[in-house]
């Protein structure tokens, strides 16, 4: 049924579209910082898996719990930095420290620290924890700014798009991976994602630009007129001022708690696919290729999605059911994989998680952060997305110990975790109705 003829036109607008060249431009220049920063990852997520099998499925724990020590550290660090510096020195600091990082990377794998098997097995330990930070801090750090820069009119209308660029870039990354571990070497891929880093940083730049003059069609509401008076000033706080910042705010509560299930049901299906993929090849170029087909196959569905209905999706059902979305998948290949726990449907699974998950639940999450405060969205998600999120991984990590010890095989396991997908659906759901409704009563 077309909309009645007495429906606003201007809060029509705010659901679909561009509006104006300015508009256009900020978006391009997010979609392509995104770009970089996936096809950054994807190059090198490949090899993380591998590393991480080839290191003992029965160590898995361990480097989870290593991963939360680290985040443990570093969160405070970075605390200290969002407190002392605005948005575009945070982020270059973050990124070009990385990048470093990296190119050490690439020195140890390219040999030039020794050639010991016992310093190669640690190189590939360490790599593997170091991934599962930066993945997070690099992609927390862009969201952050994301939801500085539009307000909740806009993330509805443009996550969607800017979230294409990512897809493009996770589509890319798992050929340059690819390709460069066939035809150089695998560390190649680090110096390749240190030089992306510095192209993200340029994309940064031209988000910052200053806006053009808003016309009557381009003018947001004056929450978007607030915010960009104090969106390059240094945020503020001490190191440990996300702590007041979540137990003062039930939206960010129901975020706490949607993250934890999300990782709990996630590392939990990790591990067994784990298991699965150990006992199906022995060797790590076969892991490697195989997970890199499963991240292209993930990302095209992904980019697929999001060109055609991401927008749709969340517009029509709501924040709280495109949040519920791939908890419900998840639960439903739990109970798949607790009848038949082989490596064919354990793929299905993983690519039809992973792609529901890109392509719909994490703009939708990401957009809950346009309900808080400026400040919050810096330290609090920084805090959820790092040590919040990576806990939740440490505590998987040991309940899968702990159930393989009690005797449970990979379908017993599956079958104690789709109740706990079943529990994420329920709180995704509430935390996103909850936010609709927030944002319904202040138009």
């Amino acid at each position: 049924m077309p909309p009645s003829s007495n429906t606003d036109p201007r809060a029509r607008s705010q659901t679909r579209g561009l509006r104006g060249p300015g508009e256009a431009r900020r978006v391009a220049c997010a979609g392509a910082w995104l770009c970089a920063l996936l096809t950054a990852n994807n190059a090198l997520r490949p090899l993380r898996d591998a590393m991480g099998v080839a290191a003992g499925v029965e160590d898995l724990h361990w480097l989870f719990t290593a991963t939360f020590a680290v985040m443990l550290a570093a969160v405070p660090v970075f605390g200290l930095a969002v407190a002392r510096f605005d948005r575009r020195r945070l982020v270059t600091l973050v990124y070009r420290l990385f990048a470093a990082m990296l190119l050490g990377f690439f020195a140890s794998m390219q040999g030039w620290l020794g050639d010991d098997p016992s310093l190669r097995l640690w190189t590939a330990r360490v790599f593997f924890v170091w991934m599962s930070v930066f993945n997070l801090f690099v992609l927390s750090l862009f969201w952050s700014v994301m939801a500085d820069l539009f307000t909740r009119a806009e993330a509805g209308r443009l996550f969607g798009m800017i979230s294409i660029g990512g897809s493009i870039g996770a589509i890319a990354g798992p050929i340059v991976g690819g390709s460069l571990a066939l035809w150089l070497t695998p560390g190649s891929a680090a110096l390749v994602a240190a030089i992306l880093l510095e192209f993200a940083l340029v994309a940064m730049r031209g988000l910052d630009e200053p806006r053009a003059p808003a016309t009557d069609e381009t003018r947001e509401v004056s929450e978007t007129e607030t915010e960009t008076e104090t969106e390059t000033e240094a945020i503020g706080g001490g190191v440990l001022a996300a702590i007041p910042d979540l137990l003062r705010s039930p939206t960010l509560l129901g975020i706490c708690a949607y993250v934890v299930l999300m990782t709990m049901s996630s590392t939990m299906l990790y591990f067994v696919q784990a298991e699965i993929v150990a006992a199906a090849f022995d060797d790590d170029a076969s892991r490697t290729a195989l997970f890199a087909s499963v991240d292209l196959a993930v990302n095209l569905i992904t980019v697929l999605t999001q060109a055609l209905l991401s927008a749709r999706i969340i517009a029509r059902v709501g924040l709280g059911w495109a949040l519920a979305s791939v908890a419900l998948i998840c639960a439903a290949g739990f109970v798949s994989l607790a009848a038949a726990p082989v490596l064919g449907l354990l793929l299905a699974v993983q690519i039809a998680r992973r792609a529901s998950n890109y392509a719909v639940a994490k703009p939708a999450r990401e957009a809950l952060y346009t309900a808080v405060d400026r400040s919050q969205r810096y330290r609090a998600k920084s805090l959820i997305d790092t040590v919040i999120y990576r806990g939740g991984d440490a505590l998987t990590g040991w309940l899968f110990a702990g159930l393989t010890a009690l005797g449970l095989g990979l379908g017993g396991v599956a079958l104690v975790a789709a109740p706990l997908a079943g529990v994420w659906a329920v709180v995704g759901r509430r935390i996103g109705r909850r936010v609709d409704a927030a944002e319904t009563g202040a138009q």
